[in-house]
């Protein structure tokens, strides 16, 4: 188990592959942790070093009170790449993972050689809309909504054919802090990326699950083309999370990225 103090907060991280490779970033999403890329991991490439993490509030980091920006959650990142020696990195960020790789890029260019953003957008809904989900978080935890937030992440084959599955991430989701699932809510509400996105250059893949009901495939194709140098790539039959539901296709595609970069 790897920890780290970081400012106000202490982070998990974990570092596996090639200790001398070309790096890979991993950002979970909105609920999730670093298991989330358990499924994909060993799909990929020999000479990477890969680098997965918990934000803030999440999997075994520290979970600070109140609201967090999107600034506190690009300076966790900042200071974990420093602290690490990580520069000119893949980044791989899906849903609120993939906010934090766009802010990276916008402010802090020479830690990304390329990013992956999946299944997220420069804006993920709206202010009202994230404020009205917080309102019935503190009234109800997190319990109250995970129902609906398995309808959001997973495909309707995946919710009936893999049951037990489905428990563990539902267990997941219901078991993060409180007040990180809230705090991280709270900057994706006060976050609109649009602006500094559409001055990127770097390259770009975004994905999307077919039967995304958190970031439909609209939406993540409307800020691929905010980008120069990017392309959408659309995985059928899955939800907000395909790197669990569609594994090996989902890190086919990753590879073929990887390969167009040079990255290895």
């Amino acid at each position: 188990m790897e920890m780290i103090q970081l400012g106000d907060v202490v982070l998990h991280y974990r570092i596996e592959g090639d200790a001398d490779g070309a790096p890979i970033v991993f950002a979970n999403s909105l609920g999730t942790d670093i298991r989330l890329w358990d499924q994909v991991i060993p799909y990929l490439p020999g000479g990477l070093k890969i680098l997965r993490f918990d934000k803030r509030g999440h999997g075994l980091s520290s979970c600070p009170e109140g609201d967090y920006s999107m600034a506190d959650l690009i300076q966790d990142t900042v200071r974990l790449l420093e602290a690490l020696e990580i520069r000119d990195c893949l980044f791989v960020g899906l849903s609120i993972g993939g906010i934090i790789a766009q802010g990276l890029a916008a402010s802090h260019p020479h830690l990304l050689r390329a990013m992956v953003i999946s299944n997220t957008a420069a804006r993920i809904g709206t202010p009202e809309m994230w404020q009205q989900r917080i309102g019935a978080l503190r009234a109800g935890g997190i319990e109250a909504l995970a129902d609906s937030v398995m309808e959001r992440w997973f495909a309707r084959s995946f919710r009936e054919r893999r049951p037990l599955e489905l428990a563990a991430w539902r267990n997941m989701l219901t078991r993060t802090p409180l007040a990180g699932y809230i705090g991280c809510s709270a900057a994706i509400a006060a976050t609109d990326f649009s602006a500094s996105s559409a001055d990127l250059s770097l390259p770009t893949l975004a994905l999307a699950g077919s039967e995304d009901g958190s970031t439909p495939p609209e939406v993540v194709r409307a800020t691929a083309a905010l980008i120069r140098g990017s392309r959408f790539e659309l995985i059928d039959n899955a939800g907000h999370l395909p790197c669990v539901e569609q594994p090996a296709e989902y890190a086919r595609i990753l590879n073929g990225f990887i390969s167009e970069c040079g990255h290895v």
